[in-house]
């Protein structure tokens, strides 16, 4: 067992407080039960499609979720690209993100965080229209399967998320507003919040500093530190302290708590 939080931050904000499944150099079980008395909700990581949670394990996360009054959400695969060029490729993505969600369904995920890379790296000015008719022609088979798409939320990345405004708007999918991504990529985090504010279920949240993110929120200077504040005054989902040490996440809730007592 991990040394825990120095409190509980149960039901302390108007939106719930959660952290990665890898705030400890360890495996989910030890993670979720180090952090599950202090926090209203877990981000399970699941990057690599190859390698989900066993059987045994989501049902002993399950069990945990109950005992600790405990939810989670699922952060979905990130190593394959559901615009990829290649036909084999994007049929791949179909048959690994139904394998992997049949896995993790006994969690009852508050939501199932979802890449949608783009096709250009880096992303230019302007949207390659092909990669947008690919992801949504992928997306849309991938619904036929059976995936509900009201489960999913996309991820905001290195390109504006206007660009894909049209797909969020034909299957009704939600947000996750990662505000390092967008503070990274010089988008404008309340511009974008506005925008897709309804949509918004989910908020990665993590200090940037010279092109670095996933640090933690007092690298933030004063006026990003006001502006997102503003943010999570009117957001009652999901606030996610990503940030992957003990030390990162305690100092980031230092922060928050900080933010709100103003």
């Amino acid at each position: 067992m991990h040394p825990g939080l120095p409190k509980s931050y149960k039901k302390a904000y108007p939106f719930k407080i959660c952290a990665p499944s890898f705030i400890y150099p360890d495996d989910y079980l030890p993670n979720i039960r180090s952090l599950g008395p202090h926090l209203d909700e877990i981000e399970i990581l699941c990057f690599e499609s190859n390698a989900p949670p066993s059987a045994e394990t989501v049902r002993e996360m399950a069990s945990l979720a109950a005992d600790m009054n405990l939810t989670y959400n699922v952060h979905l695969p990130t190593d394959i690209h559901p615009g990829s060029p290649t036909a084999g490729v994007r049929c791949h993505f179909i048959e690994m993100m139904l394998r992997v969600m049949e896995r993790v369904h006994p969690l009852n995920a508050s939501t199932h965080t979802l890449h949608l890379p783009y096709s250009q790296t880096p992303a230019g000015t302007s949207c390659d229209d092909a990669w947008r008719d690919r992801t949504a022609d992928t997306l849309r088979r991938l619904f036929d399967a059976g995936i509900q798409s009201n489960c999913l939320t996309i991820e905001t990345l290195d390109y504006p998320l206007e660009w894909i405004s049209g797909v969020l708007d034909t299957f009704k999918l939600k947000v996750c507003l990662d505000i390092g991504h967008l503070m990274i990529h010089g988008e404008d985090i309340s511009a974008t919040y506005d925008r897709f504010e309804n949509r918004t279920a989910l908020i990665h949240l993590h200090g940037v500093q010279a092109g670095k993110d996933h640090l933690g929120l007092d690298v933030l200077d004063p006026d990003a530190q006001t502006e997102i504040c503003s943010i999570l005054n009117r957001f009652s989902g999901t606030v996610s302290l990503e940030v992957f040490s003990r030390p990162r996440l305690v100092n980031s809730l230092s922060v928050l708590e900080c933010w709100f007592k103003r």
